[in-house]
């Protein structure tokens, strides 16, 4: 699937609050690591995981389900870390909790083109199979922080 970097900038740039679902508290899970990273930029992240609910997480209370964030929160985003085969039951969830949500965005390896399809119907802008953590740092000239785009070019060892 082919998404515009100006489309992926613009969701990024725009979203302020995202349910995080399939969220973990373990710092070695690739939801802890991204969940962490949009707090650190200032997105507030609103975790959702049945096994931990109730605790803290990324500075916010872990919620059970989409259906049970209080009506005061307003999710512009739902991130699924969950398998493609929850996700269509994820999406009639958010849609029916977050009338005004504005993206579902799928991590990699997660897709499920009728479920998208459904959302899209209803105005939602769907991403799929691609990593909010990696676009961010790829759209804004973050990937260094990881050690990847130095500048520096050899081909002698040791750099």
């Amino acid at each position: 699937m082919f998404y515009s970097d100006d489309l992926l900038r613009r969701i990024l740039t725009e979203t302020r609050v995202i349910a995080l679902v399939g969220a973990s508290g373990n710092p070695v899970r690739p939801s802890f690591i991204v969940g962490t990273y949009l707090a650190a930029r200032g997105i507030r992240v609103i975790p959702v995981n049945p096994g931990t609910a109730g605790q803290m997480l990324f500075g916010e209370r872990v919620w059970p389900d989409l259906a049970t964030i209080p009506p005061d929160i307003q999710v512009d985003m739902v991130d699924i870390f969950r398998r493609s085969d929850a996700v269509p039951a994820l999406v009639d969830e958010a849609l029916a909790r977050f009338p005004a949500l504005k993206v579902i965005w799928m991590q990699f390896n997660v897709s499920h083109p009728a479920a998208a399809a459904v959302a899209e119907a209803r105005g939602v802008t769907v991403i799929q199979d691609r990593c909010t953590k990696a676009e961010y740092q790829r759209l804004f000239n973050e990937l260094r922080m990881a050690g990847f785009n130095t500048g520096i070019v050899t081909s002698r060892l040791g750099g």
